[in-house]
């Protein structure tokens, strides 16, 4: 009876690795590798099923992180010729690479881990609550 909890617990558990994701994303926008590679932007990707769920049914459903992975959209160019980083040559001559961490999409895809991961939260209380009710009547 319990294993109903295990749905709405792997997708807080999802949304959480998520918004770990999204900060991360956010902290490292400025980041630089060692050899001059910009940060590139994290993607967090979900699997349906929970493998770690205690039930077979919770295992059939809810949702799993089945990975993460760096965006493979191109580097944002910023003109800027007197950085050391810049392109010395070629059609991107004075042109420095930099991050692909949009902040706005990464602000959006907060919004959403924050009220999926609410969603979760109510659907957990919801089912705490069904499972107490049945509790008194059987009482």
């Amino acid at each position: 009876m319990y294993g109903l909890l295990d749905i709405s617990t792997s997708g807080m558990i999802a949304q959480r690795a998520r918004l770990t994701a999204i900060t991360a994303n956010v902290a490292n926008r400025n980041s630089v590798e060692a050899d001059g590679t910009p940060y590139r932007a994290k993607q967090v990707f979900f699997a349906a099923g929970d493998p770690s769920a205690r039930t077979a049914d919770g295992r059939k459903f809810g949702v799993h992180l089945a990975a993460v992975r760096d965006d493979p959209s191109p580097f944002n160019l910023r003109w800027d010729p007197s950085s050391p980083r810049a392109f010395k040559d070629g059609p991107q001559a004075g042109y420095v690479r930099e991050t692909n961490v949009n902040p706005v999409v990464e602000q959006v895809n907060a919004i959403q881990a924050t009220r999926a991961y609410e969603a979760n939260v109510v659907a957990a209380e919801t089912t705490k609550s069904m499972i107490q009710q049945a509790l008194r009547l059987l009482s």
